[in-house]
């Protein structure tokens, strides 16, 4: 069973622009995804603290990039959702704005957790940002949730068909469901690999 460090997790600081996110040190994994995929419920699920990240029935709640102090040297960090919040376009270029100079800029940054729907194809976001990872070196992880949502059989065919898709990419993939716990021990040993190798 792998060691669970991510429970001692505590909010730290939220930022609305770069010059606000704190010092670039230590180690930190970006958690990504569109704004109606479970992000900050994975989030609770794999710190096990279901209010750590604020989580909404409205799409895109998550405005300001947010960081959790897991220990010295060691965040996670909850990015805005994407393609889906229903805010003014100033607004959405501000957000990508961030995101684009936090991913250019951040040292840090040693792995990129990107969350998608398992009922959902990939879309120009996600396609995006592996082949932003892929052409930076870090690594990727893409965390397939929702997975309780279809028969066993069918959740296998769509993890089947993402890993084809990610096959010229620097990028691993999992199942996972908040609701019915499938994948955490395997998160949380990619996020260990990271973070603590």
């Amino acid at each position: 069973m792998a060691k669970n460090p991510y429970r001692q997790s505590v909010f730290l600081t939220s930022a609305a622009k770069i010059s606000q996110i704190p010092e670039d040190s230590g180690r930190e994994v970006a958690f990504v995804g569109r704004s109606n995929v479970g992000k900050s419920s994975v989030i609770n699920c794999l710190t096990e603290n279901k209010g750590l990240a604020k989580t909404s029935k409205t799409p895109g709640r998550t405005r300001l990039m947010n960081f959790f102090t897991v220990e010295n040297g060691v965040m996670l960090v909850d990015l805005p959702g994407y393609g889906f919040a229903r805010v003014d376009k100033s607004l959405k270029d501000q957000w990508r704005q961030n995101i684009n100079e936090y991913f250019t800029t951040r040292k840090s940054l040693c792995g990129v957790v990107l969350i998608v729907d398992i009922r959902r194809e990939l879309r120009d976001e996600e396609l995006l940002m592996l082949d932003w990872c892929d052409s930076s070196g870090v690594p990727l992880h893409m965390i397939v949730n929702k997975a309780d949502k279809l028969p066993y059989s069918h959740q296998k065919t769509a993890l089947l068909s993402i890993k084809t898709s990610l096959k010229d990419f620097n990028a691993t993939s999992q199942l996972f469901s908040v609701t019915k716990k499938i994948g955490v021990e395997e998160a949380i040993s990619r996020l260990n690999t990271w973070l603590y190798d």
